[in-house]
C-alpha cells in the first residue's frame, strides 16, 4: 500500500502567524495600550508624590550611597540629562505623545503597541509634571528621584520610555524572521495538486 496521504498548504496561501505576530484587534490594542497607559501614568504620579514626602529631609540609600532614593527637582529631559529649555520640552513632549497615540491607534502588532504604550505612558507621565508642577504652567520641573550606580537619576515614567524603546528595537529586528507568506527557496518548494494534498508515492514499478 502507499503512504499516507499528506496535507500541503496549497501555493499562494499564507503560513499560520506566530503568537507574536497575529494582528490584534482594534478593540483588544485599545483596551491594552489604554492599561499600559493608566498604570505607568498612574504608578507614576503616586511615586513621585511619594517622594516629595520622604525625602523631602534627605535621601534614602538601600545599597550604600550607590543605590537609593534622592530628591530631585528636574527642568530638563528625561534622566536629567539636559537642565534647560522646560517649555521647549513640554511642546515636544505634546506633539510627540499626539504622533504616539495615532502610531499606537494605527499598530497590528500586539509587541509594538506595547512598546508604543510604554514610551506614550512614559511622555504623558513626565508632561503632568511639566505642565501642573511649580513654578508655572509648562515650566514645571520633573521629579527625579531613582539613583541607581552612576546612571542619572530617573522615575517610573523615565523606565517606562527605556523599556519601550527597547522593545520597538527588538521587535524591529525580528520582524523579518516572523514575516509570514515569505517565499520559499526553489529547491524547497513542494508540488502539490489543486486539492491542496501530496498524491502517494508509487511502488517503484514503471508503467
Amino acid at each position: 500500500m502507499g503512504r499516507a496521504l499528506r496535507h500541503v498548504p496549497e501555493p499562494g496561501r499564507a503560513a499560520p502567524l506566530s503568537a507574536s505576530a497575529r494582528p490584534v484587534t482594534s478593540r483588544r490594542r485599545l483596551v491594552v495600550a489604554s492599561a499600559i497607559v493608566l498604570v505607568v501614568v498612574l504608578a507614576d504620579v503616586l511615586t513621585k508624590t511619594w517622594a516629595v514626602r520622604a525625602l523631602a529631609d534627605g535621601p534614602v540609600w538601600l545599597v550604600g550611597e550607590s543605590v537609593g532614593f534622592v530628591l530631585s527637582f528636574n527642568s530638563g529631559s528625561a534622566f536629567s540629562i539636559v537642565q534647560s529649555g522646560a517649555p521647549v520640552l513640554a511642546v515636544v513632549a505634546i506633539v510627540a505623545a499626539g504622533v504616539l497615540v495615532r502610531t499606537v491607534l494605527r499598530t497590528d502588532d500586539v509587541w509594538m503597541v506595547v512598546g508604543l504604550s510604554l514610551v506614550l505612558a512614559g511622555a504623558l507621565g513626565n508632561l503632568v509634571d511639566r505642565v501642573f508642577r511649580a513654578p508655572s504652567f509648562l515650566h514645571g520641573a520633573v521629579i527625579d528621584f531613582v539613583k541607581v550606580g552612576p546612571w542619572p537619576l530617573f522615575n517610573v515614567a523615565d523606565s517606562a520610555i527605556s523599556i519601550g524603546a527597547v522593545l520597538i528595537v527588538v521587535r524591529v529586528l525580528l520582524e523579518g524572521r516572523e514575516r509570514p507568506g515569505a517565499p520559499a527557496d526553489a529547491d524547497g518548494v513542494e508540488p502539490a495538486d489543486t486539492d491542496g494534498v501530496e498524491p502517494a508515492e508509487s511502488d517503484g514499478v514503471d508503467t
